[in-house]
């Protein structure tokens, strides 16, 4: 065996047992035992979906909001069940649930702020199954930390990116598998929705206001103040964590470097003085998130990627995916695809919902019927599921840490390129080199 063979299988080899092994350790477990850190209401619509499941058993829920507690608390009411034991007071309460015993996974719903250290803290504590909702930390370090701890501990760390299972997206991920748009060179996604009525309420229900802080309600009390002192893509995995996985990032490509823009910042002030005057204490805010952030990123498989956060000003909501390769384009907005040499018209446009029904993705033709009901359009159905199936089968995440700090990493690294006046900074590799053996696992069946 020659040096750079050595090397190869060495690397090979230390990929295999940087995590727990694809090949089952133990017996597969009938129930989860799943703790809730986090009730806001996206941690209430996770625990609607969990109470549904009877392979599930939550053991504890905990916040600091006992109004957000006490609406988790009446959703077990509603379902027949039991309340579990409430973990509260402050805001280490969370850590009091990382002593009980027979945790199988915690579940992480919290402020972003607080996403790496609950992280962090479930892993030291031996837990080998932790979820977090988007994002996984603030600072670049945040995610090294955390990367760095799941490999030390042999632990698993899922962020639940939804919109990796959306219908539609998942569908051109099946097309992109079977080659319809040939090589892929150049994608789009980004997150363009108006979120003025959730940075800003009346701070008691939720209703038209431009409270926020802790006159806020809800995400009003602490997403709203990333707005006042961050500059950067604040949210971008849920048009990075899709596009990754058609081109197969962290998986045989990755990131190699980053460069940001952001436009003047306008829109957040005009609401308050549109909606609550101008001798207004918050019309003296100063917020310093451009209104809209634009993000290009570059492959080392040469592809390039656009991304927009585009949250403060009116529009509709959407994604802006483009997916474009050799042989043709799909675009979301729009809805609509070509494909050269099979479009029923030479050059134009036509409707992407009969491809769409075509390369269906097997997961929803096989779990269509249970994401009624779940949030998101049921996309809210299939993260939980492939979280806990997971944890059930002592497996691997389909996504897994190196995913989770990639796709979280935009922001801090969006950051530092638009301080510097929108210079390319280089893109940390999470996988120390392992990207260029490992394999795209994701949705590759009709499990999860």
């Amino acid at each position: 065996m020659n040096r750079r063979d050595f090397v190869k299988n060495s690397a090979i080899t230390a990929a295999g047992i940087r995590f727990l092994p694809s090949e089952k350790l133990f017996k597969d477990k009938s129930r989860v035992r799943l703790a809730f850190m986090g009730t806001g209401l996206r941690g209430q619509s996770h625990l609607e979906n969990a109470i549904r499941r009877s392979d599930l058993e939550i053991i504890a829920i905990c916040d600091v909001d006992d109004h957000m507690l006490q609406m988790a608390s009446d959703l077990f009411k509603k379902a027949g069940k039991e309340v579990p034991p409430i973990f509260t007071g402050d805001p280490h309460a969370y850590r009091r649930i990382l002593e009980l015993k027979n945790i199988d996974g915690v579940l992480i719903a919290s402020p972003w702020e607080w996403h790496g250290p609950m992280v962090l803290d479930s892993l030291q504590a031996g837990i080998k199954y932790v979820a977090t909702e988007v994002i996984l930390g603030i600072t670049l370090e945040d995610h090294w930390n955390v990367v760095r701890e799941a490999e030390k501990q042999k632990a698993h760390v899922m962020m639940l990116e939804n919109v990796c299972y959306r219908r539609d997206v998942a569908a051109v991920l099946n097309m992109v598998r079977h080659g319809v748009f040939g090589e892929l060179l150049h994608l789009q996604a980004g997150y363009q929705h108006d979120l003025r009525d959730v940075k800003f309420n009346n701070g008691k229900d939720g209703g038209p206001g431009v409270e926020f802080g802790d006159m806020g309600f809800s995400e009003a009390k602490w997403r709203t103040n990333h707005s006042v002192h961050r500059n950067g893509d604040l949210y971008p995995t849920h048009g990075v964590g899709p596009v990754a996985q058609m081109l197969d990032i962290n998986h045989g490509n990755r990131f190699l470097s980053l460069s940001s823009f952001a436009t003047k910042t306008r829109g957040l002030h005009k609401f308050i003085v549109d909606h609550g005057g101008e001798n207004h204490p918050n019309a003296r805010v100063g917020f310093k998130l451009g209104d809209i952030v634009t993000t290009q990123l570059h492959c080392a498989n040469g592809e390039t990627v656009l991304l927009q956060h585009d949250t403060n000003n009116p529009r509709p909501y959407s994604l802006g995916f483009r997916v474009q390769g050799t042989k043709g384009i799909w675009m979301d907005v729009n809805k609509s695809i070509y494909v050269e040499g099979q479009s029923a018209k030479e050059d134009d446009w036509e409707e992407a919902k009969a491809w769409l029904d075509k390369y269906d993705h097997p997961l929803w033709q096989r779990w269509s019927k249970e994401t009624e009901g779940a949030g998101h359009g049921g996309m809210d159905f299939f993260v939980l599921h492939a979280f806990v199936e997971s944890v059930k089968k002592n497996l691997p995440t389909p996504m897994d840490v190196y995913d989770a700090a990639t796709w979280s990493a935009i922001t801090p690294l969006s950051e530092a390129s638009v301080e510097l006046g929108s210079q390319t900074v280089e893109f940390p590799d999470f996988t120390s080199g392992q990207w260029m053996y490992r394999k795209n696992n994701f949705a590759i069946n009709d499990e999860y």
